[in-house]
């Protein structure tokens, strides 16, 4: 099992970060391995996505959700294990920080050796650069989910 720990600061308020990630639907416009991603109900999302050629789907549960503050999720399905968490931090009026903690569990060997060779962390770090650039530019979220989960 891997633990990669990331973070980012972007200059935007937290509402404005937070909102912004709630977007499940939007991911595939900063996450380069995701393709579609499809928010079956409230907490539920179904993935697909594509690393190195190879496809999965799966789903994940939103296990946790405070507005501005953290959402936190759990694969239910298929074939990617994993668990997280994302935390906004505010720095300032217009600063976020946004941290990533991510619980990874490769399945066969192929993500074994892509795990110990550093690819799942360069991916989280790459993705959270990509919403940096991606929110930064917009300047405000595409839509917000307030909810709690």
């Amino acid at each position: 099992m891997s633990k990669i720990e990331e973070s980012v600061e972007v200059a935007v308020p937290v509402r404005t970060a937070y909102d912004q990630w709630t977007q499940f639907e939007e991911f595939p416009q900063f996450m380069d391995a995701v393709q579609r991603i499809e928010q079956r109900t409230p907490t539920l999302t179904h993935w697909q996505t594509k690393v190195d050629g190879v496809s999965r789907e799966f789903d994940a549960e939103i296990t946790e959700q405070i507005p501005d503050e953290r959402v936190a999720w759990a694969t239910v399905g298929g074939e990617v294990r994993q668990a997280g968490v994302v935390t906004f931090h505010r720095l300032d009026d217009t600063h976020t920080k946004v941290m990533l903690q991510l619980d990874h569990d490769p399945q066969g060997i192929a993500d074994t050796v892509g795990d110990k060779l550093g690819f799942v962390r360069r991916q989280a770090k790459d993705d959270l650069k990509n919403f940096k650039e991606f929110i930064e530019k917009r300047g405000a979220a595409t839509g917000a989910w307030r909810g709690t989960a």
